[in-house]
């Protein structure tokens, strides 16, 4: 049965292996270019006011500067466009020297004296991802440093009357968490650009403020969306190598409605389209070009500041992150274009398709196609030019004469950028007052280039193939060949809706004739989101391209698409495998914050398993042997299964809020739109179908985790075996009444004076150094036991105490004395290991408040506010009192029987409300703890 054990949790831990390899590593390389400073970076702190900085010691605003513009801007006499960077978790001000260096860089090739000047916060690094106390006191600094920041400007004739945020991670929720409080003028901040920040929800809700802070957020930006219907916000997510903040989390929680907020991913963005981590969102050169390009074009020439348009700002963003059109913004022309009547720059195609690559020789050219003849056969118009340039270069011809076009409209607008080419596809049903089209195919600086375009039957280019399901484990395909009479293809992949939904798509190209051709695209676009990948692949190949989402469809009206932008005259062959290592990386992408709730459940379940066989049997069972029964999915998943199906029913839910109950917590909703109700809606069923999953995740973590922990036990109690005299009594360790209760108030005053955590982790250690000399006694008595001669061991029987007589069966007729203590000992160890393994769920859970008082002794020695204080008294009593803990006590205490019930009723409580509330374990398992340290008293 052991054996059976250790293999099927040898096999739940490969299979959590698999899914961390493949959410850790299981992406592109990192294709980001480096940014490189040119002069050494400057940071000159700007002086704040006193009560400013009395109020936030920890906390400092700098300005930004290198070589001589860092000289020039030592007196503070400013005349930029001010840019405020704010770090994220564990985030340095100096992180800002990308953004500010890139913008210097360009501002020198800029005419005009356009040119900003860059802003960063220093919050200390704080870990505000994990302990939300401090969000609240760097949002009000952050009104100080803006307040600060437009002072500086007050010698202008026309100064600047906000300032534009880019907030990373963290930085970014803090940006807008701004208008939340009750004296900020909102006209201080017109536009905010997030990186990699979660929006909906934390990453992990370890203490409540945390949550707070988020619903206080939250409901400002939805609740009261029209007061803030002009304020600009872009947020980027950095793909599937950010595996710290998922993009799925950086969607900004606003109605649909809101034409000012605009979310997606930078695999998507134009000149960009790559996926970066979580720190190089912030250094990527090519994102921060594509930032620096958006902030000039904001500006109003007439103030040299950035506009106050709405509108204008929506337009350059959109310019800059969605497609990038060829027309720089603002412009327009409405009125007709004149092109060349040279006679010979023209030709008339005639034919379906063209292909033309230009001469090394400049000249002008221009092809000429005629939409009378086609307009009823075709439905689109499809051109690509591998020239780069943002220019116009196709026109809808409103008046001919003779083989040249005099007067055109253009129709570049709608051009699309690709990394190795533009495209633009025109629908001619919009093309009701154009006779002809015109590609301009000049190149008169010498460049080569190649121009491709075809008419089109969209619906006859469209094809569908279903998604294998996600259980199929890869050993079923789906296929279709595509044989390209054209240049551009859609698939449907029909049913690929999910996040858990993970596969690997191959896309094999072959060719009859081998030429020179430009590279094939393959995209998957995602209708919902702004999310799409693109993959550049040579002809013929095999590409494979990982099919994942960041969201989960909010409706049943859109499919994803795979875009396949072909060479004519070419077979290709799409062929679709669930990945199993990638659906497992997507389930613990969305899900793995619920892997540390089923490991406190099965540890919890652990310990009532040891207790009922204390009840039993007075005696401890193998700690490998109880946390190995912890997994009990009968006992838990069941029970709340059917509570989310009865609170399918109306009646049901009245009742649960009848009772004041708070609402259960389900898996992550992976689409904005579902957070605006107070309780998460559970994607279809999936959620019942992972939680088996996860509670086999999480018991492996608590069955591998404890057994870590024995051996670790073990490894320090033989260095520390030398500075101990040796003992044969299991109550080694232990404290008198009166010295636990002195302890306990000690802590108790030093958690409520300095920090919750370093009372609870000090009691912990106090509990542990219990476990480490039962683990010294067992190994001296078993010593001893093996040493002392058979006869003295006889001649010992006589003087045995009462208890072991009562034992003597159970010692199986061995030498009752040294037999039974040993087995009183380890009896007691095990008893502790399971217990210790418990107690160090709450210090774990605790550690990030630890860290961030750590970090701020200089600051202040009392950690304001603490998330632990309400607990510091019966957590600390409790760690204190099992100090004394041990079989015997146990199992003539009145209290064991009720006791021994609770863990049970606990576990599912426990995950009814705690997968997006991590830090309630610690309320469940005191539940438990404080119950049986009295056991140990009465």
């Amino acid at each position: 049965m052991k054996l059976a054990t250790v293999a099927f949790y040898g096999v739940a831990l490969g299979l959590l292996a698999a899914g961390l390899r493949e959410l850790l590593t299981g992406f592109e390389e990192n294709r980001c270019s480096m940014t490189y400073m040119f002069e050494y970076p400057e940071y000159r702190r700007v002086a704040l006011p006193r009560r400013v900085a009395r109020l936030y010691p920890a906390y400092g605003l700098y300005l930004y500067g290198e070589g001589i513009y860092a000289q020039e801007t030592r007196a503070l006499k400013l005349t930029g466009a001010p840019v405020l960077f704010l770090p994220g978790n564990a985030g340095s001000y100096k992180q800002a020297r990308s953004l500010g260096s890139v913008a210097l860089r360009k501002a020198e090739n800029i005419e005009g004296n356009v040119h900003f000047n860059v802003f960063t916060v220093d919050f200390n690094e704080e870990l505000v991802a994990l302990y939300g106390g401090s969000l609240l006191r760097q949002t009000h600094f952050l009104h100080e440093s803006i307040k600060a920041i437009l002072r500086l400007y007050k010698h202008l004739k026309s100064p600047p009357h906000s300032v534009v945020l880019v907030g990373h991670s963290m930085g970014g929720v803090v940006a807008r968490a701004l208008f939340t409080l009750p004296r900020f003028n909102t006209s201080l901040v017109s536009l905010i650009i997030t990186q990699a920040s979660p929006h909906l929800a934390p990453v992990l809700a370890l203490d409540p403020y945390l949550l707070d802070f988020y619903s206080s957020v939250r409901h400002k930006w939805v609740k009261q969306a029209n007061k803030l219907r002009n304020i600009t916000v872009l947020s980027i997510g950095g793909g599937y190598r950010d595996y710290q903040v998922r993009s799925g989390l950086t969607s900004l929680p606003c109605p649909s409605a809101d034409p000012n907020k605009l979310s997606l991913v930078a695999t998507a963005v134009p000149r960009t389209w790559v996926s970066t981590d979580h720190l190089s969102i912030v250094w990527c050169k090519e994102l921060v070009l594509a930032t620096v390009r958006a902030f000039f074009d904001l500006i109003n020439p007439e103030t040299r500041q950035f506009t106050d348009s709405p509108e204008k700002k929506m337009d350059v963003l959109n310019h800059h992150f969605t497609r990038h059109p060829v027309r720089i913004v603002g412009e327009t022309q409405d009125s007709p274009i004149s092109i060349s009547d040279v006679p010979e720059a023209w030709s008339e195609v005639n034919t379906l398709r063209l292909a033309y690559s230009t001469p090394k020789e400049g000249q002008v050219k221009y092809f000429m196609f005629a939409l009378s003849s086609r307009r009823k056969a075709y439905s689109h118009f499809y051109c690509r030019s591998s020239n780069m340039e943002m220019t116009s270069w196709v026109y809808g011809c409103t008046h001919k004469n003779g083989s040249s076009c005099t007067h055109a409209v253009d129709l570049s607008m709608g051009t699309e950028l690709l990394p190795p080419y533009k495209v633009l596809i025109l629908s001619l049903s919009d093309l009701s007052a154009v006779t002809h089209l015109v590609v301009m195919a000049s190149n008169l600086n010498g460049r080569q280039y190649m121009v491709e375009c075809e008419w089109q039957r969209q619906e006859s280019q469209t094809l569908s193939v279903p998604v294998p399901h996600v259980l199929s484990f890869g050993l079923t395909v789906s296929d279709v060949t595509v044989n390209s009479s054209g240049l551009l293809h859609a698939i449907e992949l029909q049913h690929f809706h999910q996040v858990y939904q993970a596969f690997r798509i191959t896309v094999a190209s072959q060719c009859k004739v081998h030429k020179d051709r430009l590279p094939n695209v393959y995209r998957i676009m995602v209708p919902w989101f702004r999310e799409d990948t693109l993959t550049t692949a040579s002809v013929p190949s095999v590409t494979e391209i990982s099919g994942m989402l960041h969201t989960s469809r909010p409706d049943n009206t859109s499919s994803v698409l795979l875009q396949i932008h072909t060479a004519p005259n070419c077979q290709y062959k799409v062929s679709l495998r669930t990945s199993l290592p990638r659906v497992l990386g997507q389930i613990l992408r969305f899900c793995g914050p619920m892997v540390p709730v089923y490991t406190a459940v099965t540890l919890l379940l652990a310990c009532g398993g040891q207790l009922s066989s204390i009840l039993k049997s007075k005696r401890a069972a193998d700690m490998s042997g109880v946390v190995g029964k912890g997994l009990q999915l009968h006992k838990v998943n069941l029970p709340v299964f059917i509570l989310h199906i009865l609170l399918g029913c109306s009646h049901f839910q009245e009742a649960w809020s009848t009772l004041c109950l708070p609402p259960v917590d389900v898996l992550p909703a992976s689409f904005p739109d579902v957070t605006f109700h107070e309780s998460v809606v559970p994607l279809e069923e999936w959620p019942h179908l992972l939680s088996p999953l996860l509670y086999i995740l999480g018991a492996a973590v608590a069955y591998w985790g404890s057994s870590l922990l024995c051996l670790i036990i073990r490894l320090i109690s033989l260095v520390l075996a030398p500075l101990h005299r040796p003992s044969v009594s299991r109550d080694c360790g232990t404290l008198r009444l009166r010295t636990q209760l002195l302890l306990s108030l000690c802590l108790t005053v030093m958690g409520g004076t300095c920090c919750g955590a370093l009372s609870v982790f000090a009691a912990f250690l106090l509990h542990f150094y219990r476990v480490l000399r039962l683990q010294m006694t067992a190994r001296s008595l078993s010593h001893m036991l093996n040493l002392v001669p058979r006869k003295h061991k006889e001649a010992e029987n006589g003087t045995v105490d009462a208890e072991c007589l009562n034992r003597s069966k159970e010692c199986n007729g061995a030498p009752l004395l040294s037999e039974c203590a040993v087995q009183e000992v380890r009896d007691d160890l095990q008893l502790h290991l399971c217990l210790s393994a418990l107690l160090t769920l709450p210090v774990m859970l605790s550690a990030p408040s630890l860290l961030h008082w750590i970090r701020n002794l200089r600051y202040s020695t009392q950690l304001d506010p603490d998330p632990y204080w309400p607990l510091i008294v019966p957590l600390v009593t409790a760690y204190v009192l099992l100090i004394n803990c041990n079989t015997l006590k146990l199992s003539n205490s009145k209290l064991l029987p009720l006791t021994s019930c609770l863990p049970l009723p606990l576990a599912i409580t426990m995950v009814i409300f705690s997968p997006l509330h991590l830090y309630r374990v610690t309320y469940f398992l005191l539940l438990t703890l404080a119950p049986l340290a009295l056991c140990c008293l009465l």
